[in-house]
């Protein structure tokens, strides 16, 4: 594990930007961009197109280490160059961003009022890779969808092998059982949800660590007990379908939180924006995520 690049994830002030779109969510993603999927005849060109669309963020003056200290890609993403440059590397060495690596492949049906992740079989070649493409972390999410104290106890659970299993290869997991942000019962599940993580942080070894994304929660400050564990590196939020405005406003409520967002970070960019107004809206962007992650 770079130590610079955990020293920075660890300590430094900042947000890590999500920039994993996979698959599934990657035509909402170019839609709400401005690219209709007209535009587009199958996957090679769709994840070409988005690919473009990152490029041009990952390459905007505002999107450097001074206040986004890490960027979480898609596979695909990992496998392709910026300027020649494979882009975990461009965004360690140029833009001083540290690199995690989206390795789920997508949610299973609904049971239990969850959606666990779908089995890993590649897990461990994906992490091979990662770590050859100069790949700090890893990023896993799941789904939870009502307060079922079974269902949220086996999503914990699950993430939590699968995240000792990448930090074999010396790779920083991110864990993420998101809480829709919809559901009846919110607060209830945010509470089972913490108990089952701080079981679970409980039984980890002194020296092991893993991080957190988390729903912005009902209850300022609930995941403080898990932000204080010796076991986390750090907490990262997600905005979970929250507008960038109402994102930040819960972020600045939740000491300790940094922000990792994806849909919030990439409001008010267009495809047909010129260079100046997307560096503009990027600028204010992150300097308002950045604020929110400061508290």
């Amino acid at each position: 594990m770079n130590a610079d690049m955990k020293r920075q994830i660890a300590k430094k002030d900042g947000f890590i930007a999500a920039l994993d779109q996979s698959g599934g969510s990657t035509p909402k993603a170019l839609k709400a961009y401005g690219v209709d999927e007209s535009a587009y005849n199958d996957d090679g060109e769709m994840f070409g197109l988005i690919h473009r669309m990152r490029t041009r963020i990952i390459k905007s003056p505002a999107f450097n280490g001074a206040r986004v200290i890490g960027a979480i890609l898609f596979e695909h993403t990992m496998e392709n160059d910026i300027d020649g440059t494979p882009t975990a590397q461009y965004l360690w060495n140029t833009c001083g961003i540290v690199p995690f690596l989206k390795v789920d492949e997508g949610l299973a049906a609904e049971d239990r009022g969850v959606q666990l992740m779908k089995p890993m079989s590649n897990l461990d070649a994906l992490c091979e890779r990662g770590v050859k493409k100069a790949i700090f972390g890893t990023k896993m999410r799941s789904n939870i969808l009502a307060a079922n104290p079974v269902g949220i106890a086996a999503i914990v659970d699950q993430q939590f092998e699968k995240g000792l299993q990448i930090l074999e290869h010396g790779l920083m997991p991110i864990i993420e059982p998101e809480v829709n942000i919809h559901i009846e019962g919110k607060a209830e599940a945010e509470d089972m949800l913490r108990d089952n993580i701080a079981r679970r942080l409980d039984s980890l070894e002194d020296d092991t660590q893993v991080m957190l994304k988390l729903t912005l929660p009902e209850v300022a400050n609930h995941y403080k007990p898990l932000i204080e564990h010796p076991n986390v590196m750090r907490v990262a939020a997600l905005s979970g379908g929250y507008s960038c405005d109402e994102a930040n406003a819960r972020l600045s409520m939740n000491t300790g939180m940094i922000a990792s967002f994806s849909r919030a970070l990439t409001e008010g960019l267009s495809t047909g924006q010129s260079d100046e107004d997307f560096d503009s809206t990027m600028t204010k962007t992150i300097d308002m995520i950045y604020q929110a992650s400061m508290t």
